[in-house]
């Protein structure tokens, strides 16, 4: 039996410790870079209340039919540094009211306040200023002339 012990030779065996230490490297490094992404990455921007907002979440199921039954329809265009928005009813006539709201970028949290005038009946336009490029969210709501309100939340791409 001592005749076979010694023809392994141990230096051919050294290495498989080693291989389990690369793997356990491998991993250690690539959960940094996960958490180092992780933490990165997040805005800050998160809903206040959120546990109060999800008990009344009835209350935003009837905000969504009462915008449903006025049959509004808005379209929200951004061209250069103007943002432009036309509000039809069912019919496809100009609703007319007072327009306000702002601009906000989701990613960075940054909110850039508008001041619209009508500039025709159901038209109104209201001047962004110069908008870094990228996604922008128009978050408006209209006073409709019957005092009725009209919540409009857009995308739009700032180029």
């Amino acid at each position: 039996m001592n005749e076979i012990a010694m023809t392994v030779d141990p230096r051919r065996s050294r290495w498989i410790p080693w291989v389990f230490v690369g793997g356990m490297l491998l991993v250690v490094v690539v959960n940094g870079g996960l958490i180092w992404a992780a933490l990165s990455t997040f805005t800050g921007v998160t809903v206040g209340k959120s546990y109060d907002r999800g008990r009344a979440y009835n209350h935003v199921l009837q905000t969504a039919a009462r915008q449903e039954a006025l049959g509004w329809q808005a379209q929200v265009t951004l061209r250069g540094e103007t943002l432009a928005v036309s509000v039809t009813d069912r019919q496809g006539l100009p609703v007319q009211g007072l327009l306000e709201g702002l601009l906000q970028r989701p990613l960075e949290a940054v909110q850039q306040p508008l001041a619209f005038r009508e500039t025709r009946a159901g038209h109104f336009e209201s001047s962004t200023g110069a908008l870094r490029p990228g996604q922008w969210e128009a978050r408006l709501l209209l006073h409709g002339p019957g005092g009725e309100t009209f919540d409009i939340r857009r995308r739009v791409i700032a180029p």
